[in-house]
C-alpha cells in the first residue's frame, strides 16, 4: 500500500466531519484570536506574565552515555524522538526516514547522522529496498503510524489508509536486526485489533520473540500523561530469553493533589518525583500543579492547529493548572505578549517540547502547528532512552 501525503490528508479529512453551526463557530474565535495576536504584535496589549524561565531539563533524564557500539534503522522518525532516545544511549543511527517533508529540517539540524531520508520522493518507507541494511544494523526502531489505532483517528485499524505495520514488517524481515522496536498507542491492544496484533506484528515477525510492554512517561520523570505501547523483538536465533522492560525512575504520586494530605506508597518514595507543569515551566506557585494532560499533535485534523488540546476534560485539567493550551506561539517573548483572555499562561512551542521531554537545545523546524505536530507525534525521548538502555543490556547477555 503506497505511503503518501494525499493518504495522510485525506484520512484525516474523513475524521474531521464537524458541522456547519462549530465551522461557523470556529472562523469566528479563530477570527477573533487572529485580531488579538496581531495586537500584541503591535505592542497594543499589555504583558501580563513575564517571560519564564523553566527548571525542568530532560537531558538529566538521559545522561548521554558512550558509544556501545550498535547501530541502529529510524523508521518513521517524525519530530526525533526514538532518535534523541538511542542516540543518548550511545547508539549510531545508519539512517532515519520520514515521510513529511519538515522533518528532515529538524533531524538534520539536531542528528550526526549522515543519511536523513524525508518526504515523499525518498522518506516513503513502501518504496524502499531495504536489502541495502542487510547485515549493518542490529536495531530496528519506529513508531507506525498511530491513528489507525486511536480514538482520535476513529481506529479503524487495518482499513485505514495510514495503516503502515506491514511495511515495518517487511523492513525487519528483509534487514533482519538483531532487536526490533515498535512503538503505538495503548488503543492497539483493545480487544478490537486482537487479530491486527497477532497478523501483523506476531505472525509476520514470527523469526523474533516478542515482549509487548505498556509504558508512561510520567514514571520516567516526564510531567505528561503519554502512555504507549512498545513491542520489543529479540531475534529467536541468537536470544534465549526475553526482554526485560525498564522500570520506573520517577513517581507523580504527589501530583495533582488540592493539598498535601495524602500517604505516598513506600515504593514511590523511594523514587524521585516527577515535575509537575508549572514548576518544570517556571512558573509561580499557585498551591496546584498536576501532569500535562496527552499533547495532541498539530497535524491532527484538516486545520494546520496550534492547539495542543486533545479533549474536554485536558481542558479543564489545563485550566486547573491556569495554563491555556491554545494559539501555542513560536517563542516565550511572544507568548508573554499575547495574553490570553482568562489571564491564564500561554505556551511557547519551546515550553511543549519540554513538557514531551523534549531538551531545549533540539531545534525544531518549521511553522508553530508543524513544530506542534512533530512534537505531539514524537515518542518522549527520556521514554526511548530506557527502552534503549534496556535492548543495549539483552544484547550484552
Amino acid at each position: 500500500m503506497a505511503n503518501n501525503t494525499s493518504v495522510y490528508k485525506n484520512a484525516a479529512q474523513k475524521s474531521y466531519d464537524i458541522t456547519d453551526e462549530k465551522r461557523d463557530l470556529y472562523r469566528k474565535i479563530s477570527h477573533e484570536s487572529h485580531l488579538s495576536k496581531v495586537a500584541a504584535e503591535q505592542g497594543l496589549l499589555d504583558c501580563i506574565h513575564t517571560v519564564n524561565t523553566p527548571v525542568f531539563t530532560p537531558d538529566s533524564l538521559m545522561p548521554q552515555l558512550k558509544s556501545n557500539g550498535l547501530t541502529a534503522l529510524s523508521l518513521f522518525s517524525g519530530g526525533g524522538g526514538l532518535d534523541l532516545g538511542f542516540s543518548r544511549a550511545g547508539y549510531k543511527h545508519i539512517a532515519s526516514y520520514e515521510l513529511i517533508p519538515i522533518c528532515k529540517n529538524t533531524l538534520s539540524a539536531n542528528l550526526s547522522c549522515e543519511n536523513i531520508y524525508c518526504g515523499p520522493a525518498e522518506g516513503d518507507v513502501s518504496t524502499v529496498d531495504w536489502r541495502m541494511y542487510q547485515g549493518q544494523v542490529d536495531v530496528v526502531h519506529g513508531g507506525p503510524p498511530c491513528q489507525p489505532f486511536s480514538i482520535a483517528g476513529a481506529q479503524k485499524g487495518v482499513d485505514d489508509q495510514r495503516n503502515m505495520w506491514g511495511e515495518f514488517s517487511r523492513a525487519v524481515n528483509v534487514i533482519k536486526p538483531r532487536v526490533f522496536i515498535a512503538e503505538n498507542v495503548p488503543g492497539i491492544l483493545s480487544p478490537k485489533f486482537t487479530g491486527f496484533v497477532q497478523q501483523y506484528i506476531f505472525d509476520q515477525l514470527s523469526d523474533y520473540s516478542i515482549t509487548t510492554c505498556g509504558m508512561h512517561a510520567a514514571d520516567y520523570g516526564v510531567p505528561q500523561i503519554r502512555k504507549r505501547v512498545f513491542f520489543i523483538g529479540l531475534r529467536k536465533d541468537q536470544f534465549s530469553g526475553v526482554f526485560i522492560p525498564p522500570k520506573p525512575t520517577h513517581s507523580w504520586a504527589h501530583l495533582g493533589k488540592k493539598d498535601n494530605n495524602y500517604v505516598a506508597d513506600l515504593f514511590a518514595k523511594e523514587l524521585p518525583q516527577t515535575l509537575g507543569v508549572r514548576e518544570s515551566l517556571g512558573l509561580e506557585d499557585i498551591a496546584y500543579d498536576n501532569l500535562a494532560p496527552t499533547i495532541r499533535s498539530g497535524f491532527t485534523g484538516k486545520r494546520n492547529t496550534t492547539s495542543i488540546l486533545n479533549s474536554t476534560a485536558g481542558q479543564k485539567a489545563w485550566g486547573d493548572m491556569k495554563i491555556w493550551p491554545n494559539g501555542v506561539q513560536g517563542n516565550r517573548n511572544k507568548a508573554s505578549a499575547f495574553p490570553a483572555k482568562n489571564g491564564h499562561f500561554r505556551l511557547s512551542v519551546q515550553d511543549v517540547g519540554l513538557l514531551q521531554g523534549f531538551p531545549e537545545s533540539w531545534a525544531f523546524a518549521g511553522a508553530v502547528y508543524q513544530i506542534l505536530g512533530q512534537i505531539g507525534n514524537s515518542v518522549s525521548p527520556p521514554v526511548a532512552y530506557h527502552v534503549a538502555v534496556s535492548v543495549a543490556k539483552a544484547l550484552r547477555w
